[in-house]
């Protein structure tokens, strides 16, 4: 499976490239929210997008940021022919929770469509409303898609903001806002917004359309945690392990160069990392090479699978990657545990 397209919409960034270069710079994009304070009076620091002005809200900011990221992806393939081609179009989005609407899943499918009509012919939506995972799982359904034949070109990404009042209100009860509160919480997140979209197709489409697809999709797995967040139960990583070992398979083939996460600063998801990656210690070559890109463009909940994609690409692209094979996971607080693997196709070759 190639990788031939990808979008990107993020608070340090309007493109993917302009994205990918942030993160490996190390620029964070975060401020201070203009009007939502926290219980101890002080504004809320956030990751927003600076080219959305803060009127802009639910579910039309979500379809602000998911339009351009798409067609963006589907741009940078460089496909001539592909407005005339048949293309599924997958799209993670934030669960219901407060702060977002009823309204969303419609608004941003419309604005998609609207979107993308003159650049192909969306023939296929698929929505998954479970947040981190959710853009990981678009992902996994594009590749799906075209494995098995359904389609020859599938469309994934995933759209996400925490910027709501009530959406904010609600994670600083939860104490999961960074810096917030008069305890000054230091394990919380700072909350982002984003979208990500990528553009996939057969290894045997690439070539035959003489599209670049250097990264290779190789496997893409979804598993499950019982143990969530936000409860009393202590998670051990099983649903994680077990999304590792379906990505890898036992006993492992493969070693990963360089890990992506959606890992954002809460004690939760670094235990859960910590106990899973330890269980499955061969399939890493080094076990803290990782990019947790939350410390960039904060927490940006079902964008950030198709993010990670898109940063495995860029690397690739630009020949910074730390080896051939990357690999990356989401994990979302109602249990969905999603991660794909890839191969730079262009290693042996180039290096």
């Amino acid at each position: 499976m190639a990788t031939i397209g990808s979008g990107a919409r993020t608070a340090i960034g309007m493109t993917a490239a302009a994205t990918a270069a942030a993160v490996r710079a190390g620029i964070a994009g975060f401020g201070e929210h203009p009007f939502v304070v926290d219980t101890a009076g002080n504004s809320m620091i956030v990751a927003a997008a600076p080219y959305i002005g803060i009127d802009v809200r639910g579910a039309a900011r979500l379809a602000e940021l998911a339009a351009p990221a798409a067609a963006e992806a589907v741009e940078s393939s460089s496909a001539p022919s592909i407005g005339q081609l048949p293309v599924s179009l997958f799209v993670g989005l934030p669960p219901v929770r407060p702060g977002r609407g009823s309204d969303v899943p419609a608004t941003v499918v419309a604005r998609l469509r609207e979107e993308l009509a003159s650049l192909c012919h969306i023939e296929k939506i698929g929505v998954i409303e479970v947040g981190h995972a959710a853009g990981t799982m678009a992902i996994e359904r594009a590749w799906q898609a075209v494995r098995t034949g359904a389609t020859e070109f599938a469309l994934a990404g995933g759209v996400d903001s925490y910027l709501e009042p009530e959406t904010l209100e609600w994670l600083e009860d939860n104490d999961q806002v960074h810096s917030a509160g008069p305890e000054n919480n230091a394990y919380g997140f700072i909350p982002g917004e984003a979208a990500g979209f990528v553009l996939l197709t057969s290894t045997d489409a690439a070539r035959r359309y003489q599209l670049s697809g250097a990264l290779e999709l190789m496997s893409v797995a979804i598993a499950r945690e019982r143990n969530l967040i936000k409860t009393d139960t202590v998670c051990t990583g099983e649903g994680m392990l077990a999304m590792f070992r379906a990505l890898a398979g036992e006993p492992t083939a493969v070693k990963v160069d360089h890990l992506y996460c959606d890992m954002n600063g809460e004690p939760y998801r670094a235990d859960e990392f910590g106990f899973a990656s330890i269980r499955a210690a061969d399939l890493f070559r080094e076990p803290d090479a990782f990019t947790a890109p939350a410390d960039c463009w904060g927490d940006v909940g079902a964008a950030s699978g198709p993010l990670l994609l898109m940063l495995a690409e860029a690397a690739t692209k630009k020949r910074y990657a730390a080896g051939p094979v990357l690999a990356a996971f989401t994990s979302s607080e109602s249990g969905e545990r999603c991660g794909f693997l890839a191969h730079d196709r262009t290693w042996a070759g180039a290096r």
